[in-house]
């Protein structure tokens, strides 16, 4: 594995970590960011190790999709695990009448935790 797809997983839990602490302390605003995050920099790991970097979001959701998701590399439910959560991220961090239940974040830490779990299992191959 490529020292910086290592890098990028370890983003990744450290951002599942805060995001569990974030939700601890009733800040679930914020923790729907650090889940978002956690996916993302899965996803940019995952396509790195593939040798492709991009400079924005887009880039990576879209070639994600495209890299992992349609081949059946990884089941295209991550994807559509991180483009929601970067939709709910949007609105939790730019809007101000969003509403975001406390059940609703942990189950997007959870899928961040399912993710990096299976992005693991794939680069061990």
């Amino acid at each position: 594995m490529k020292e910086k797809t290592s890098k990028l997983l370890l983003k990744a839990q450290n951002s599942i970590e805060a995001a569990d602490i974030l939700l601890k302390a009733g800040m679930n605003f914020v923790a729907i960011g650090r889940a978002y995050y956690a996916m993302f920099y899965i996803a940019e790991a995952l396509l790195y190790e593939e040798g492709f970097e991009f400079s924005k979001h887009s880039g990576v959701h879209g070639a994600f999709g495209q890299h992992f998701a349609k081949p059946g590399k990884l089941d295209a439910k991550y994807h559509r695990w991180m483009i929601d959560s970067f939709d709910e991220r949007l609105g939790a961090d730019y809007g101000v009448d969003i509403d975001l239940e406390v059940e609703e974040v942990q189950k997007r830490v959870e899928h961040a935790r399912q993710f990096l779990q299976a992005a693991q299992e794939y680069l061990k191959k």
